[in-house]
């Protein structure tokens, strides 16, 4: 039987997780390249939602102008960092949160190449740092946990594991007690010829013996059995992961990605992004992501900051 938390349509699981952030202080945040209509329009409502107290890093003109034409309140000069390229703005964000004047990054209009390359280097923390989407689906009756869709490229056996325990982190943080992790491939069973395959499997094994914690890891399954139990049992493969994954492990980061784009475009869902294993949270949507993907990555940076799991 479906709880009510499965029941929700899509946006209202990803609200509660606003309603939960707005018990806190607004979170300190340094936007990375503020100057687009999409980034200011869901960072100025995180604001008045009383999420976050932003500082806008980007060409202080060009974040006026969209300010006048989205209506909103102009942002105080206090609060306006001027740089000229993309560069100084992610090494102008780094440097706020290492001077403590910042307590969480966000995405603006940056590439993530560009914005990863300063944090990678001065904010890493204690684990590899990796990337999730958090998404709300009309057609998913709980959330996904879509990881890595945006850091690592094509990541080893244990990345991978490293990978996993993050997202584990993440859905436990949001509410999922024991994630149910479906390591994907394009088939369901081990081929040599296919090395995801080999990576999922190792993957399961390894969260048997207890080197991923927390979880409960099946692989390889491809797509349709991590998500349709009606086609797992089609074609007769017994798991308790199949028909029912909190967490998809993409085989690399182009797999990944384009999953998570196809979900929000032709399936409807909303997508919050986050990075996890930095030393503050990274909101980090895609930069075509309207502002209500922008205001959930917001609150989920909230709750991390305030009930990030100590490392075991």
């Amino acid at each position: 039987m479906n709880t009510p938390e499965q029941n929700a349509s899509t946006g209202e699981r990803l609200e509660r997780f606003i309603e939960k952030a707005r018990a806190f202080p607004p979170l300190r945040t340094a936007v990375v390249d503020a100057g687009e209509s999409h980034v200011l329009e869901g960072m100025l409502e995180a604001r008045e939602k009383g999420l976050i107290d932003p500082s806008l890093i980007g060409q202080p003109e060009r974040i006026r102008q969209i300010c006048e034409t989205l209506a909103c309140p102009p942002p105080d000069e206090r609060d306006i960092h001027p740089v000229s390229s993309e560069e100084e703005a992610a090494a102008l964000g780094v440097e706020l949160v290492s001077r403590g004047e910042a307590d969480a990054l966000a995405k603006g209009w940056i590439h993530t190449d560009t914005l990863m390359h300063p944090v990678l280097k001065t904010l890493r923390g204690g684990q590899r740092v990796s990337h999730v989407f958090v998404a709300d689906l009309p057609t998913y009756r709980k959330l996904l946990f879509i990881t890595d869709a945006a850091i690592n490229i094509t990541p080893g056996l244990m990345e991978k594991a490293d990978i996993v325990q993050n997202a584990v982190h993440l859905a436990r943080l949001l509410g999922v007690d024991t994630p149910k992790v479906a390591a994907l491939s394009s088939v369901e069973v081990v081929k040599p010829a296919i090395p995801s395959t080999i990576d999922a499997a190792c993957l399961s094994k390894m969260a048997e013996r207890g080197q991923i914690r927390h979880a409960i890891v099946d692989g390889p399954l491809a797509f349709d059995n991590a998500i349709s139990r009606d086609a797992a049992n089609t074609k007769h493969i017994v798991s308790v992961v199949a028909g029912e994954a909190d967490i998809l492990l993409a085989p690399d980061l182009d797999a990944g990605n384009i999953l998570a784009k196809d979900l929000e475009y032709l399936a409807g869902a909303t997508l919050a992004g986050i990075v996890v294993g930095a030393r503050v949270p990274i909101m980090l949507p895609s930069r075509s992501d309207p502002p209500a993907a922008r205001l959930a990555s917001a609150a989920i940076a909230v709750l991390m900051h305030h009930h990030w799991p100590t490392p075991e």
